[in-house]
């Protein structure tokens, strides 16, 4: 391929191009890994010494500079104007336009204030949010060393560009795609890629014939992954947008995002709402003028009145305030909410997709269990790398300075160690390879750290680890002898080590590590023996032979703490969870046998084994697996796409680059906050502060209790304003007067309720939250029960109303009067009927009013301000109240209790007919 056509393909500029490069990086030309170092190095015009510089600077303004795409920061203008996108928002604006077309100027005023409310409160929890999500560090803002025109140079690593040859030691981030030229010793670690929690051996003079997977590609470096050890020398394919990570960005930035349940039950609901406001005013306009003969400007006023009525004015922001207090609760328990919509979202989910390094295990390798000689098999405790724990033999303390052989193994693996554990202050500070590191750490755990062993063993020369060795050796003074300690793949190990006593002992020995193996721990071997004598450099380039085999160490990427009980959680919340890994199937079984995931083999699906099917078996593996292994990127966002089409509301967990597009197609995506990339928190509505999979489950609960909650201020909205049409409906109907104006009815939706569904919003949870299902993803805010009560409530309130009304103005009161007094029974069915919505099923009694004090408050803050209004000239003026005497007083409050006795009632036969049709189902099953 040549240098003219090459860069069409990885390196266009347009976002239809930039698309295409996923696509032809998955066709044979661009599989460079299946490629010689000279045919890469001639399809990028480059050479064995670099560019030129003045090369790489025409390729610089070419391709732009080396750094990632990703969305422009929202600004607060569009963050504002995102507050106003709900049909309950355009049904209100409509009912402000023809209030001022109207004249009634107290009305529009009314409700264009709570307009202004709901967005200046959910605009700054999501600036808010925002804040607190950005990124705390850049992947590619790296420095790299390159070759130009036969020179060293060390440059910002946004000025590589492709053909670059570029150098790359221990501990340096990778700043681009490189297909490697020569490699020392390299291990490299992938996980922020493609989930591999052990460190990746990668061979510049490795070349595959056949297509093999991101995880696989052993001559391939790709951007954002860390060198762990050795050195190597490659030349830049990929920059920027055009990396394997800047691949996932783009899919990231162009993927269109999955709705939270709440917003697509919203949009439902104000549908409905505009279709009941717009055909119960226009039937009752209707029959006012061709029944009882009112006039047309008459009616049209009524009209109004009704559809003020029908509209719960104070739901949007009662709405935003109830997911705010979510948002709340969520950041005391480590999550933060980016989008307020994510708060309901989490506890709606039927499926949790997580990634498995980095979120249910801790990314980092510890030794967990120890195989002596003897066959003695011992457990440690601990986790990850911190040396916190002890060494345990069938449940009781094991002391090294008591057992020889444990203290020869521990020896061993400490002395032959080129990485550092050490303690600055109060916190623990490592480097080096994970494996290495794990080995320090069981030292440091036993009080037997690596200073202690080489103060009174001295280290002469060590031989590194090498994938070709595959083992690594350290020589050391003992007295007068010179000892070498050996650990490495047990298969190599073992061949080193001579046989004591009975033959076929390393064949025993072989059959221990693959045992350990199969449970899914890396298996590393240990030994030691005598140096020749005459020690001197040359023993650095033999093989160590004639050793003394001293033990196995088995070694996991250890679960996060409480990560087992939390999926337990989830299972009892009727929640499915799944792995979705780039790990190896055998670790990534023996992880979720941990976890309760999977117990057999056929229980787990490998990515290749999912190249191989179509793209509709994805939906049945959704179903029939739980345990995804060797996925890629593409793969993993397939499956939360199958998992949508089956019917999930899909939470995806993830750290890594490689779930940046799940995390995006999600209909809930939650980033990890410390440990995870950018592109992954970028592409999140939640990010997890604590990085831990049991933080997911606390946010499920918060999640559900904000839904909870808004169910219970929409159901008390709902039934008022019902009871409101009922009450105006009845008096149309009969052709009696209007029982409330509608600036009186606004007054009632948007003050009196308004302060006391707000208060509703900031409800406990109830107890058992997460011992129930996840409402059904089909399931309607208005369920059966909502339906009823609702029902119910509104003929109750609206009903005994309008007798209290007919009754007055038969006993002679004005209208006027009339009027207020209905006005305050209203206000007063209120205060009662808000200790009905505080549960949907215990009793109103069961619950104290001193649970709730900020509930208790806006009750009487509601009476307080009606009875201000009821008082003050400005009130009386406005609201066309009046003083009432204390018997009316009195006589209205027993009039209110009625809607406790009718609730308390329904929930009685609610229980009963529930247990009943439990029963019935359990005898069918």
């Amino acid at each position: 391929m040549s240098i003219t056509s090459y860069p069409k393909l990885m390196f266009s500029t347009s976002a239809k191009k930039q698309k295409e490069t996923c696509v032809a990086k998955a066709t044979p030309s661009a599989m460079l890994y299946m490629k010689t170092f000279e045919e890469v190095c001639d399809s990028l015009g480059s050479t064995e010494k670099g560019l030129s510089h003045k090369e790489a600077q025409a390729r610089q303004h070419r391709y732009g500079s080396n750094i990632l795409p990703k969305e422009p920061p929202r600004r607060l203008g569009v963050i504002v104007v995102r507050q106003f996108r709900s049909p309950l928002i355009y049904i209100l604006g409509v009912a402000a336009i023809i209030s001022l077309a109207i004249q009634a100027f107290s009305d529009a005023g009314f409700i264009a204030a709570v307009l202004a409310l709901n967005a200046i409160i959910g605009a700054y929890q999501e600036w808010r949010a925002e804040k607190s999500a950005i990124a705390l560090q850049k992947l590619l803002r790296i420095r790299a060393v390159v070759e130009r025109e036969g020179s060293v140079i060390e440059i910002d690593a946004e000025q590589v560009v492709p053909g670059d040859i570029v150098r790359l030691e221990r501990g340096q981030r990778v700043p681009a795609d490189i297909r490697l030229s020569t490699t020392t010793g390299l291990r490299v670690d992938e996980s922020p890629l493609t989930g591999e929690s052990i460190g990746v051996q990668k061979d510049g003079n490795w070349i595959s014939e056949v297509s093999v997977p991101t995880a696989d590609q052993k001559n391939m470096l790709f951007a954002g992954s860390v060198v762990q050890n050795g050195r190597a020398r490659g030349i830049v394919v990929a920059t920027g947008k055009n990396t394997m990570v800047g691949q996932l960005a783009l899919d990231v930035i162009g993927a269109e995002k999955g709705k939270p349940p709440l917003l697509l039950r919203m949009e439902q609901f104000g549908g409905v709402i505009a279709i009941v406001a717009v055909v119960a005013s226009v039937a009752v306009g209707f029959m006012g003028v061709l029944i009882h003969d009112f006039s047309w400007t008459q009616m049209f006023l009524t009209a109004v009145a009704l559809a003020v009525a029908v509209i719960p004015e104070g739901l949007p922001v009662a709405i935003t305030i109830a997911l705010a207090v979510g948002t709340t609760r969520m950041a005391r328990r480590g999550v933060i909410v980016r989008r307020l919509a994510a708060v309901e979202g989490l506890g709606s989910c039927t499926l949790i997709a997580s990634d498995k390094t980095g979120t249910l295990t801790a990314n980092e390798l510890m030794v967990q269990e120890i195989l002596l000689p003897d066959g003695k098999r011992l457990e440690v405790t601990g986790e990850g790398f911190l040396p916190e724990g002890e060494i345990q033999y069938q449940g009781e303390r094991v002391d090294p300075h008591s057992k020889p052989a444990l203290e020869n193994l521990i020896k061993i693996g400490v002395l032959c160690n080129e990485a550092s554990l050490r303690q600055e202050n109060s916190s623990w500070n490592w480097h080096g390879d994970p494996t290495d590191i794990a080995l320090l750490s069981i030292g440091a755990k036993l009080g037997l750290p690596r200073e202690t062993f080489l103060k009174r063993f001295p280290q002469l020369g060590q031989i590194p680890f090498e994938p070709e060795r595959r083992f690594a050796a350290s020589y050391h003074q003992v007295g007068d002898e010179i000892e070498v300690y050996v650990k490495g793949a047990p298969e190599k190990v073992l061949t080193m080590c001579v046989e004591a006593g009975e033959t076929g002992q390393r064949d025993k020995w072989a059959q221990q590590a693959e045992a350990l193996a199969s449970e899914g721990y890396r298996v590393l071997a240990f030994a030691k023996g005598r140096a020749p004598r005459g020690y001197n450099s040359k023993i650095l380039s033999e093989e160590p032979r004639h050793l003394s085999f001293c033990g196995f160490a088995g070694m996991v990427d250890p679960l996060r703490a409480g990560v087992i009980d939390s999926i337990h959680a989830a299972h009892r919340a009727g929640i499915q969870v799944s792995m979705i890994t780039g790990d190896h199937p055998i670790t990534a079984l023996a992880i979720a046998r941990k976890l309760g995931l999977a117990r057999k083999n056929e229980e787990v699906i490998t990515g290749q084994e999912l190249a191989q099917r179509d793209q509709g078996w994805y939906r049945r593996a959704i179903s029939k697996f739980r345990v995804f292994a060797r996925i890629e990127p593409k793969q993993k966002l397939e499956l939360v796409r199958a998992a949508r089409q089956e019917g999930h509301f899909v939470a995806v967990t993830g750290d890594g680059v490689n779930d940046a597009p799940a995390l995006r197609e999600a209909n809930v995506g939650a980033a990890m906050g410390k440990g995870g990339t950018d592109v992954a928190r970028e592409a999140a509505e939640l990010v997890i502060s604590d990085d831990n999979f049991s933080t997911i489950v606390g946010g499920i609960e918060e999640g559900r209790i904000a839904y909870d909650n808004i169910r219970k201020v929409i159901y008390f909205l709902i039934s008022t304003g019902a009871a409101e049409v009922v009450l105006i409906g009845l008096a149309v109907v009969l052709g009696m007067p209007l029982p409330l104006l509608p600036v009186q009815i606004l007054w009632l939706n948007l003050v009196t309720s308004g302060i006391q569904d707000v208060a509703l919003a900031f409800e406990a949870g109830e107890e058992n939250v997460l011992e129930r299902k996840p409402r059904s993803p089909r399931e309607s805010i208005f369920n059966r029960l909502m339906i009823e009560r609702t029902i119910l409530a509104a003929v109750v309130i609206g009903g005994t109303a309008f007798l209290v009304f007919s009754w007055m103005l038969k006993a002679g009161w004005s209208e006027y009067s009339a009027r207020n007094a209905v006005l305050l029974l209203l206000v007063l069915f209120e205060n009662v009927h808000i200790g009905n919505c505080r549960s949907e099923t215990k009793s109103a009694f069961a619950i104290s009013p001193f649970r709730s004090p900020i509930l208790l408050g806006g009750v009487a803050a509601a009476l307080l301000v009606h009875i201000g209004a009821m008082y003050l000239p400005f009130g009386q003026r406005i609201l066309k109240t009046e003083v009432l005497g204390l018997e009316t007083w009195i006589v209205l409050f027993a009039v209110a209790l009625i809607i406790v006795i009718v609730i308390e009632f329904h929930k009685w036969t609610w229980s009963v007919r529930s247990h009943a049709a439990d029963g019935n189902s359990a005898k069918k099953k």
